[in-house]
């Protein structure tokens, strides 16, 4: 391992850490407006949204450009989609989808 890298950890822990800790640590900061509450609760899995949809939806090409890339994993995203929908289990839908590109990466069509 790479000492630059444990020291670029610890950097980058001591710049976010009090952007986590004051809330814990101001009381009146729990009482934000209802939209603020939203916004808040919902940033997290809208981050993590989006860098899931880049990692199916963006390859690199031949002259290593980003391009638009349509493959098996969209299945496996719309069926995930549809389970959360059907079901309101968004663990059950992950499950199904990684189980279904796992199956298709070991049948060769992924």
């Amino acid at each position: 391992m790479n000492a630059s890298y444990v020291i670029l950890a610890v950097l980058m822990a001591a710049v976010t850490y009090p952007f986590r800790a004051v809330p814990m640590l101001v009381p009146h900061m729990r009482r934000l407006p209802q939209p603020a509450l939203e916004y808040v609760r919902l940033a997290g899995p809208a981050i993590l949204a989006s860098l899931a949809a880049v990692s199916v939806a963006v390859r690199t090409g031949v002259d290593g450009r980003p391009e638009l890339y349509v493959g098996p994993e969209w299945l496996a995203v719309a069926l995930c989609v549809a389970i959360v929908v059907w079901r309101k289990n968004l663990l059950l839908g992950l499950l199904v989808a990684a189980a279904l590109i796992a199956v298709l990466r070991y049948l060769g069509f992924a």
